[in-house]
C-alpha cells in the first residue's frame, strides 16, 4: 500500500478539523517545494528522526543502448538520496513491524 500526496493531506485535514483542507493543501504544497528547492540549490535538508535528503552528482559517462549495444554519453546529472533517520529506522525494524512468514506469503 502505498500513500499519495491527496491521502496525506486528508489524513492532516481529520486530525486537524480547525484547519480548513485548502490550507492544509497550501502547507504541504510549501514543505514539498522548499525540499525542492533547497535540493535544487545543492542543499541538505534534514528532517530530525525522519530522515536527511541529499543531491548527488553523478559524472558523465560512457553507457550502452541496450537495443543496440551502441556506446553512447550519459550526461552528467543530480540525483536524489534520502536517508532515514534514527527513529524511523527503528521504527520500520521494530518486532511490531517485521511480518511473520506466514504474514508475507497472504
Amino acid at each position: 500500500m502505498s500513500l499519495i500526496k491527496s491521502q496525506l493531506i486528508q489524513i492532516i485535514t481529520e486530525k486537524n478539523p480547525h484547519l480548513f483542507q485548502r490550507d492544509v493543501e497550501r502547507i504541504v504544497a510549501t514543505i514539498f517545494n522548499e525540499i525542492t528547492n533547497s535540493l535544487s540549490n545543492g542543499k541538505r535538508v534534514e528532517l530530525r528522526g525522519f530522515g536527511a535528503f541529499s543531491v548527488q552528482k553523478r559524472k558523465e559517462r560512457i553507457g550502452r543502448n541496450p537495443r543496440t549495444g551502441e556506446a553512447v554519453m550519459v550526461e552528467a546529472k543530480a540525483i536524489p538520496r534520502f536517508k532515514t533517520g534514527k527513529e524511523l529506522r527503528l521504527k520500520l525494524n521494530s518486532k511490531n513491524n517485521i511480518p511473520t512468514p506466514s504474514e508475507e506469503q497472504n
